[in-house]
């Protein structure tokens, strides 16, 4: 009886020693199992991550090369603009200096306007602006070889501020035809810009 009894404790105890240990071998394969899950999914969240990056790496470049050069053709462009309008200032404005410092053709240019008014059959009430720098000497040609147009009726004054050339237009002031300094060089500026940026940056 004992002897039943103490083999029967043996077979429980082993059934429950490879019962025990076929589950914890159980726990051990879900483990390993589960891990090998974890690991290939870490890989390829890994591999997602550094195929994100490195496209994100590519674009940055790409935009940053791209930037780069819109950045640079910007800044060229805005030196040559720089160089055409000091080269047409300096061009302009000397030779027309030059040109308004000469009293002989300013007075021809004036005697022009107002031979050109007076063959359009238009009344010669006008009223011609003239600077007040130069007053002796236009005076003087409007007596010697303008006078006929005092005659019809152009009466002429004097303006401090006007420092070169002469506004012309009717005595009521509905409008002025200018042909100042400044005129002049605002109008040669934008005829001349097309012709530098050509001559100086043609060969590009």
């Amino acid at each position: 009886m004992h002897s039943k009894l103490q083999e029967l404790t043996e077979k429980i105890y082993q059934e429950g020693v490879e019962k025990g240990n076929a589950e914890a071998q159980q726990i051990l394969d879900n483990t390993n199992s589960k891990a090998s899950e974890i690991i290939e999914k870490a890989k390829r969240e890994a591999e997602s991550i550094i195929k994100e990056a490195k496209k994100k790496a590519v674009d940055t470049k790409t935009n940053t090369e791209t930037e780069i050069k819109l950045s640079g053709k910007q800044a060229i462009n805005a030196l040559k603009q720089q160089i055409v309008d000091i080269i047409n200032d300096k061009i302009t404005t000397t030779a027309v200096k030059g040109a308004f410092d000469d009293k002989n053709f300013i007075n021809k240019i004036i005697e022009t306007s107002l031979s050109n008014w007076a063959s359009s059959g238009q009344s010669m009430d006008l009223s011609l602006l003239l600077p007040a720098r130069d007053e002796k000497n236009l005076r003087s040609f409007f007596k010697k070889e303008a006078k006929r147009y005092l005659d019809r009726g152009v009466t002429i004054d004097f303006d401090p501020s006007l420092k070169a050339g002469f506004q012309l237009g009717p005595k009521d002031g509905s409008y002025k035809v200018s042909f100042t300094d400044k005129d002049f060089v605002n109008f040669f500026k934008q005829y001349l810009r097309p012709k530098l940026v050509e001559i100086l940056f043609s060969a590009e």
